[in-house]
This record gives C-alpha cells, sequence and structure tokens, in this order.
C-alpha cells in the first residue's frame, strides 16, 4: 500500500540526511564500533545542516517546528545504514520535549542554541543499579542547600553517557512523599563530583556510548530545576514516555525493514541445488509472512506519528506500538539470518551486526511486560 506519510518537504530533508549519512557516517562507523564511541566533531557537523532541535524556537537556533515526521526522517535514515552508535534519536526524540517545554527563558538561553547546533550533547538519567523499571524505586536524592541542590547517587546504562554534556538527572528532593517526591535536574559537565564510570561494554550498539555516572555531593544550582517546581519529576517523565516509545517503534521497523530488502536480494542470489534459495517455497513462505507482518506495522507506526504531531497519541498507544514493533523487528531480523544461514553468523553480513543490535530493543525505554501491563491496566480490571 502506498505510504502517505511524508510531504515534500520531508522528503527534501530526507535527501539531505542521507547524503549527510553516506558522507559522514558510513565511512566510518565501523571504526567508531571498534572505538566504542562516535566523534562529537559528527554531532557538530550534524547540527550544521539542521539535524537537531526541530521543536527549538529560532531565536535560540532551531527550525520552530514541532513535527515529529522530520524526527521519523532521521531515524529511518540511520537505521537504513545500520549507523546504531549515533545518539541521536535520544537527543531529539527524547530530550527534546524537556529542553524545549520544560524550560524557563534563561534556561532555554544558555541550553538550547547548544542543543540546537550539536555543540551541547544530552542524556536523561534515569535507571541505577537497583531500579530499571520501577521508577519510584530510585535512591539518587537532591538536597536543597539555599541556592543549590546537593545531589547524590549513581546512575547505570546512561545512553550518551561518555559524550553528554547536559544530563537530566532523576533525583528524590523529598523522600518521603514517594512518586511527588521526584524531581529533574540538570547536570552539566564539569561541575564538582560528577564523575563517569566506564564506557559499558554491550553484547550490541558498541559505537553508542553508555556508562555509569556517579554524583558525589555535586552542589547543583537551583536555577537547573526543570518544570519550575519541586515534585513534578516523575509526572514529567511519564507525559514524555510516549513520545520516546514511538521513536523505538520507528527504529523497530526501519530496522526490519532494510534487513529484510537485504535478505530478498540475498535470496535471489545464493543458489542451493542449482538454483536460487528464493524459488524454494519455504522461503517465499518465510519472507511473505515477515513482509506482511511489516507493512501491517509500518502503517500503524506511521498513524502513531500523526496522532503524536496532533497531541492524541496516549500512553496505550505507543505501548502498543513499543511491544509489537520490537518483538517483531527481533522476529523478522532472526528469520532472515536463518535464511542466510552460515552466512547469517559471520559479521561480514548486515544481517548478523543487525540480530546482535536488536536485542535491546525490547527492553529499554520500557520492556515488553512492562509495555503489556500499561496495556492490561487500561481495561479497568
Amino acid at each position: 500500500m502506498r505510504r502517505d506519510l511524508f510531504q515534500e518537504e520531508h522528503l527534501l530533508f530526507l535527501e539531505t540526511v542521507r547524503e549527510f549519512m553516506a558522507r559522514e557516517v558510513v565511512p566510518h562507523h565501523d571504526r567508531w564500533e571498534k572505538d566504542g564511541i562516535v566523534p562529537r566533531e559528527v554531532w557538530r557537523k550534524a547540527g550544521e545542516i539542521g539535524m537537531f532541535g526541530f521543536g527549538v524556537p529560532e531565536e535560540y537556533g532551531g527550525a520552530g517546528i514541532k513535527d515529529f515526521r522530520y524526527n521519523t526522517v532521521i531515524v529511518e535514515e540511520v537505521m537504513r545504514i545500520g549507523a546504531t552508535g549515533l545518539g541521536f534519536s535520544l537527543h531529539n526524540d527524547v530530550m527534546a520535549p524537556y529542553f524545549v517545554d520544560l524550560t524557563d527563558d534563561d534556561q532555554k538561553a544558555r541550553w538550547l542554541p547548544g542543543f540546537a547546533s550539536g555543540e551541547l550533547i544530552t542524556a536523561v538519567a534515569m535507571t541505577e543499579p537497583g531500579a530499571g523499571s520501577d521508577l519510584q524505586g530510585i535512591r539518587t536524592t537532591a538536597r536543597r542547600e539555599g541556592d543549590h541542590y546537593v545531589v547524590n547517587g549513581q546512575k547505570t546504562f546512561i545512553t550518551n553517557g561518555i559524550n553528554s554534556d547536559l544530563v537530566v538527572v532523576v533525583a528524590k528532593t523529598d523522600p518521603e512523599a514517594g512518586a511527588k517526591g521526584v524531581s529533574l535536574l540538570v547536570v552539566e559537565r564539569g561541575m564538582e563530583g560528577f564523575g563517569r564510570g566506564r564506557n559499558l561494554e554491550k553484547i550490541g550498539m558498541h559505537a553508542q556510548d553508555t556508562a555509569e555516572l556517579f554524583f558525589d555531593d555535586v552542589r547543583v544550582p537551583a536555577a537547573n530545576l526543570l518544570g519550575g517546581q519541586e515534585g513534578r519529576g516523575f509526572y514529567q517523565l511519564m507525559a514524555n514516555l510516549p513520545q520516546e516509545r514511538l521513536s523505538i517503534a520507528v527504529m523497530a521497523v526501519a530496522s526490519a525493514e532494510a534487513v529484510l530488502a537485504q535478505t530478498i536480494e540475498y535470496c535471489r542470489s545464493r543458489t542451493a541445488f542449482g538454483r536460487s534459495i528464493g524459488s524454494f517455497q519455504n522461503t517465499r513462505f518465510v519472507l511473505a509472512e515477515l513482509d506482511t507482518e511489516l507493512e501491517i506495522a509500518r502503517h500503524y507506526v506511521d498513524r502513531c506519528v500523526l496522532a503524536l504531531n496532533a497531541g492524541e497519541l496516549s500512553a496505550v498507544d505507543a505501548a502498543k506500538a513499543k511491544w509489537w514493533t520490537t518483538e517483531l523487528q527481533n522476529k523478522v531480523i532472526d528469520r532472515c539470518l536463518q535464511l542466510h544461514g552460515g552466512y547469517g553468523y559471520m559479521m561480514d553480513y548486515p544481517v548478523a551486526k543487525a540480530w546482535i543490535d536488536s536485542r535491546v530493543q525490547t527492553i529499554y525505554g520500557g520492556t515488553t511486560e512492562i509495555m503489556k501491563e500499561i496495556i492490561g491496566r487500561s481495561f479497568g480490571f
């Protein structure tokens, strides 16, 4: 079926992004995988062509356009080439609402120009060694002392953890108040007592820097509190999670589509018993099933993008998109690897890297089990 998500301006932007990826990313990503990190210079180059901060007001260097279709273009182009080391989606899709919607004029002036230019890389520090999906279980604290908060605690699995300049830290400003005692503070690179641990060694996404963060009596100015008041952090996080989960769903479908296309070409050229493996009925049936399920997923996700633009995307809608597409992504890539036979297990073939990289998709941003719980609760049982 014809896809009608994008308009002419989005397709023109797609050409710009695709050219950037071909020039600045594709030739270097293998080296970044070995290095375990993407150079900051790539962020600055992406900022120069307007790849960050679509919703950032023009006076602060952004485009002043809140249209998630531009975000979708970038995510799809990144996944099309398997450039999982780029932390652009976290910056654009997850962090932008915090820095655009929860900041006052002074904070906007300090942070948004760098956000849009790629000079300031962002991250969010939620997960702790003993608290993942249960955000109310976090132990990091922020104690008010005059014009500062004193932050103590530890975070882990933080995407952009090494490169980040601005980290939105989830902390308890009132440990006795449960969800109403959680606040969001921006900790900046170079603040005394703010330390970064090792760049964590993951089974996949090797070029994506993921780190432990440590806060030892870090004095954070009260002016770095997001949202203007204490105790609103949990609700601010919940409000922004649907967009984050939609971003992951966009990644899932785009990645699976790319791998399926590669696999179809492989099945045309690879021979067994004197004919292409694509000519065998089993191969055709597998590919038919995967292609059908992906097309159905594509149209649901596109509809979710339009719903987000209209302010109508619910937490339940996003949860459905997130769990279904990420589980489908793993299924598609696993079956595509099987069709590659022994070559699918070789890192020379993109399907092998995609198979490794995709496994985390059903975990971060809320596990499949948590997504189903969100949906199940909506029934009112």
